[in-house]
């Protein structure tokens, strides 16, 4: 089994906190948004990943330091990690050919904006299997169509009247996923756009005119990492999943003085808390310290120095400093106080 992750977006939706660290790479509850997607697709295959593909932008963005870390994360699931390069924004179907070295045998692609919770097994009578998630409101989706047999007959984006409620997550499973490749191949000799982009459901489309079979495969959750207000809820729900499931998600060397965690949190190393409330449902990374202050219902990366804050629903990056009793500030592109 193959693992392909087209991440080449810039991910400009989630500024300032994308501007210098590549959004698959901001930490949600104390690990990268794509460590945890490919993980947890890891654990619901239930069978040996052999090559993990990764799809990268810019090399001056999606540099050196980002390649280390998804080689290891590819080398500790047991895979070989290959990395490709989308130089141009041309689409989803074009971001996927971008690997088509790696484009052979059975495959999940899995697009690194979004964490799931799911435990099922692949239908083994389908040729492919697109992940749906029901939403309370279909027409601000893409949905899928189903026949009388459960088979999915059409991909529907946005639709006005009533099709389905099972919503796309962008996560798809191909028993070959070679048919994908030919028929991506086509739409990209043909010059097939829509929006001006090449799209995998153009050859998702036309592997079903060709008759092969696509089922649903449905999540328990589907956790959006696409703005600041949604990451942040995001980051709220996956602490919940995590204290559920046991894990120990404050480290040992944590510093308190006159300090209270509020669980569900993750609170990295070498955190420092003195005189502070935190929880429940914060995120707060590595060699952060945070003096005189009450954080809940937040995701705060490595290194911030905070003081006098009163923080909810707050998203902070890495090597901030922020003394809440101050009004001569310095503040960046894109950021939004509120």
């Amino acid at each position: 089994m193959k693992i392909i992750v087209p991440m080449a977006g810039r991910g400009s939706r989630l500024r300032p906190h994308s501007l210098t660290v590549p959004k698959p790479l901001i930490p949600v509850a104390g690990k990268t948004i794509v460590h945890r997607l490919v993980e947890d697709i890891a654990k619901i295959l239930k069978e040996p990943i052999e090559e993990i593909a990764f799809i990268l932008g810019d090399p001056a963005f999606f540099g050196e330091d980002v390649v280390l870390s998804l080689e290891k994360l590819a080398n500790d699931l047991g895979a070989k990690a290959s990395i490709y390069r989308q130089d141009l924004p041309l689409g989803t179907g074009h971001a996927i050919m971008c690997a088509k070295e790696s484009l052979s045998g059975p495959a999940v692609i899995a697009y690194a904006d979004t964490l799931i919770r799911a435990d099922f097994d692949l239908d083994p009578a389908a040729d492919a299997v697109i992940w749906v998630k029901k939403v309370d409101e279909p027409e601000a989706y893409g949905v899928v169509k189903l026949d009388a047999n459960d088979n999915i007959t059409e991909l529907v984006e946005k639709p006005q009247e009533f099709v389905s409620n099972s919503a796309v997550i962008g996560i798809y499973y191909f028993k070959e996923v070679g048919d994908l490749k030919t028929e991506l191949q086509t739409v990209l000799d043909n010059n097939i756009q829509n929006g001006g982009e090449y799209q995998i459901n153009d050859g998702i489309k036309a592997m079903m005119a060709n008759g092969k079979v696509f089922k649903t495969g449905s999540v328990d959750e589907w956790m959006d990492c696409g703005n600041k207000n949604i990451t942040v809820e995001t980051n709220s729900r996956m602490l919940g999943f995590l204290q559920t499931d046991g894990e120990d998600l404050v480290a040992q060397n944590v510093k308190l003085e006159n300090s209270t965690i509020i669980p569900p949190c993750f609170i990295g190393e070498d955190v420092v808390l003195i005189n502070t409330t935190v929880g429940p449902n914060v995120s707060l990374g590595k060699g952060s310290h945070v003096v005189d202050s009450t954080i809940k219902n937040s995701l705060i990366q490595t290194h911030a120095h905070i003081k006098n804050a009163t923080l909810d629903n707050a998203m902070i990056g890495n090597h901030v400093v922020f003394d809440g009793n101050f009004t001569s500030v310095s503040i960046g592109d894109y950021s939004v106080l509120d």
